[in-house]
């Protein structure tokens, strides 16, 4: 089980600001990006279980965080039901994040003190999605909801916490489109770790711009 509470997890969640989102079926290649991902700034990272490899790299991605980002916590994204959740729970996830909104899921997690973020795509999954347990709720698809969404839902239900995946770049149009809508973070995949970061081996590229996403969102005060 996590060694962290929910309550800490949410703080640190809340904070993060930007949450790197990455598969990789190599475990050394995801190990230089979250090194990259870390020495920019990123506190949070989400590996997804998108590939036959998740299951076997994961404990190595958790050992090499311990042992080189102090403060980091690792998540597992895409994650569609509660037997995903409990495995990767067991393999030392942190928290479990699902594009869509499994009750089964959320009632596992909230009776096993599991961070869950789940996914959703309208006012009505989102209430039921706090009633499940979860705290911050996934925007998903953010490509197709847009930061419209976001600002509509918090009319009438200014208390959820939000976050877009899907969609969100890391320039400073994007970022302060969905920061000023009222998220508390963001979720960014393949426009920040890009397919050429990969192929290129560049990742002193990738440090620089995680750590250029985020002096945007200092300097506009989020």
């Amino acid at each position: 089980m996590p060694q962290l509470s929910k309550s800490e997890i949410s703080s640190i969640m809340a904070n993060a600001s930007i949450i790197p989102v990455f598969y990789h079926a190599d475990p050394d290649v995801t190990m230089q990006v979250v090194q990259a991902c870390y020495k920019g700034g990123c506190k949070v990272f989400e590996y997804t279980n998108r590939g036959e490899k998740a299951k076997s790299n994961f404990p190595a991605i958790k050992k090499f965080i311990q042992e080189n980002c102090p403060g980091m916590i690792l998540g597992i994204g895409s994650i569609l039901n509660a037997e995903q959740a409990m495995e990767f729970v067991e393999l030392g996830a942190d928290f479990i994040v699902s594009p869509i909104l499994d009750k089964k899921t959320g009632k596992w997690c909230s009776k096993n003190d599991i961070y869950w973020v789940p996914g959703c795509g309208t006012l009505t999954e989102c209430a039921k999605a706090l009633t499940y347990g979860a705290d911050i709720i996934k925007v998903f698809p953010g490509n197709v909801l847009g930061p419209g969404f976001v600002k509509a839902v918090l009319g009438p239900m200014p208390m959820l916490k939000l976050m877009p995946t899907g969609g969100v770049e890391p320039t400073e149009k994007s970022l302060n489109e969905w920061f000023k809508a009222g998220v508390v973070c963001v979720g960014i995949g393949s426009q920040l770790i890009s397919g050429d970061v990969i192929k290129n081996n560049d990742f002193s590229k990738l440090e620089s711009d995680v750590k250029n996403a985020f002096t945007i969102l200092a300097q506009s005060g989020h």
